[in-house]
């Protein structure tokens, strides 16, 4: 499971056998999300986080998105 970023306690990441729409997963002491990038990003589920790390992984997911959308096309295009 590559990590993408590690910021406020929170792990940004994709699984090895990801599928489209683009998206990361995110994990804060045992809880995870998922977080669709394109079209648009939104959170898909949520498994237990607070609001307040949500709504952060959340905003981290919008400033970096450009850069998770490259890593997701360098590991997953043919």
């Amino acid at each position: 499971m590559p990590t993408l970023l590690y910021a406020f306690g929170i792990r940004f990441f994709f699984y090895m056998d990801e599928h489209e729409p683009i998206h990361v997963h995110v994990s804060y002491g045992g809880k995870k999300a998922k977080i669709e990038l394109l079209p648009m990003v939104r959170v898909v589920y949520n498994h237990g986080l607070k609001d307040q790390i949500l709504k952060k992984a959340v905003e981290t997911c919008e400033n970096y998105s450009e850069e998770f959308i490259a890593e997701w096309h360098k590991r997953f295009d043919d």
